[in-house]
């Protein structure tokens, strides 16, 4: 592979940066090519990022269990370390999807910008609030095109109900009530152990454990936390808050500029092992004013499951049963998207149907096809514009779940100073705001530096 593909691609792809938001690009010269994509987690859910990327050519893949390399991509070189696959294949990489554990985002997302790559992460898009900002600027200092893989930021859906709230369907919004009936500790992706921390087992044969661990807090092995439910633990990951937060969070986030709460509380926390997430919580964060908009109270709700609260419904919801989501109470109209901030409806079936047939609003936002992964590919081509969900909006937006996290993982109430990214009435909390990081496995600090 010559550098001048690098070259082109890069220049391709600063041109499609340039295009607005929501706009629609013209085909590049580029625009019937393919790009030359990594995948950093190769098995899991990054199911999603090979749909995505299936008119692509996938050059090269890594993890850290060589049982998740997928059959119908053998003969592709495989790596258990992304710095190793960086070294050896950079030249050959247009693109990387990260696919790893929340705690790995940070380090082989920052790398493969470093290198020139665009990337799309996994959501949520870091581990703590320093990663956030940190890849925020990244995402400027080296122009590449980045994404996260929050599906519901391509729905129509999204786009729908940010249409209605504009055109005064719902009046001011000044509560809103959303959440998860999970986690499941039976489902494939939670574990719940009898005791922590949990003992040490021997690896196994094919999983490089040292880079699964990467940047965070050693742990020896155990099947507890690997292939799939590392979830539960905070130390790799963010619990269900983290892992759909960003899912169902996306509409009410976008549409009402809610990126900088003051106050987040735990109002109410179930049971958990030290070092684990709770059974269920609610979490509430308060916004203060933002323009025009009025101050906003947002509830996150977990753990239904688990003998958690229901989720809080309008007073006039007759929309039948859920198991997640978003309800938006606004003062003329309150409303409800599904977890994945897609399918905006009306709380009243009686009111949906006489808005559905009665009002047309105007699509003001372009619709996007496909995933965030074809997305992404279609910018690098310049075949459409700059990803919804790049990482000067997946930075804020995930920083506004782990705030959240942070408050559920220690209980009680944090005041919240945006401007300075510190807690300001409980400092020993801001330990967790930028992690510590093993040796070997820093980066950012040229970016970011506290």
């Amino acid at each position: 592979m010559k550098n001048t593909r690098r070259s082109f691609v890069k220049t391709s792809a600063a041109a499609s940066a340039a295009i607005p938001l929501f706009s629609i690009g013209k085909p590049g010269p580029s625009a019937n090519s393919k790009v030359n994509v990594a995948m950093v987690g190769a098995g899991g859910i990054a199911r999603v990022a090979y749909s995505g990327c299936q008119d692509e050519n996938i050059v090269a893949l890594c993890d850290i269990d060589s049982r998740q390399f997928p059959k119908e991509y053998a003969g592709t070189p495989t790596f258990s370390d992304f710095r190793v696959m960086y070294d050896k294949m950079g030249k050959e990489i247009d693109a990387v999807c990260i696919n790893t554990p929340d705690h790995t985002h940070f380090v082989a997302t920052i790398d493969a910008m470093q290198r020139g790559m665009h990337v799309c992460t996994q959501k949520p898009l870091t581990h703590n609030i320093w990663q956030a900002r940190t890849l925020k600027k990244a995402k400027n200092k080296y122009g590449v095109l980045t994404n996260m893989g929050n599906q519901g930021h391509t729905s129509s859906g999204i786009r729908q109900m940010r249409e209605w709230y504009e055109a005064d369907v719902f009046g001011q919004i000044r509560e809103i009530h959303l959440g998860h009936r999970g986690p499941d500790w039976k489902s494939r992706f939670f574990a719940q152990p009898t005791s922590f921390p949990v003992p040490g087992q021997p690896v196994p044969a094919g999983v490089n454990w040292e880079s699964w661990i990467g940047p965070a807090k050693y742990t020896d092995y155990n099947r507890v936390f690997h292939p799939a439910t590392w979830r539960g633990f905070f130390d790799y990951g963010t619990g269900q808050f983290g892992d759909f937060f960003c899912h169902t969070g996306d509409g009410p986030v976008w549409t009402l500029d809610l990126y900088a709460p003051t106050v987040v509380e735990c109002v109410e926390r179930g049971p958990a092992l030290e070092g684990m997430i709770p059974d269920y919580s609610i979490i509430r964060f308060y916004f203060p004013a933002r323009g025009n908009k009025a101050p906003c109270s947002m509830y996150w709700y977990d753990g239904l499951l688990n003998g958690g609260t229901p989720i809080k419904r309008p007073d006039d919801w007759d929309m039948g049963e859920f198991d997640g989501g978003c309800y938006w109470f606004g003062d003329k109209q309150c409303a409800y998207t599904d977890i994945r901030s897609n399918g905006p409806r009306l709380a009243s079936r009686e009111a949906f149907v006489e808005f559905k047939k009665n009002v047309k609003i105007e699509e003001k936002y372009p619709r996007v096809k496909g995933g965030p992964h074809a997305e992404l590919m279609r910018a690098i081509k310049g075949d459409g514009p700059e990803p919804g969900s790049n990482f000067d909006y997946a930075g804020p937006l995930t920083e506004v779940a782990l705030i959240g996290v942070l408050a559920q993982r220690f209980g009680g109430r944090i005041e919240w100073d945006s401007e300075t990214m510190r807690v300001t009435n409980r400092p020993e909390l801001n330990a967790y705001v930028k992690e510590p990081v093993r040796k070997g496995w820093e980066y950012g600090s040229d970016l970011w530096k506290r």
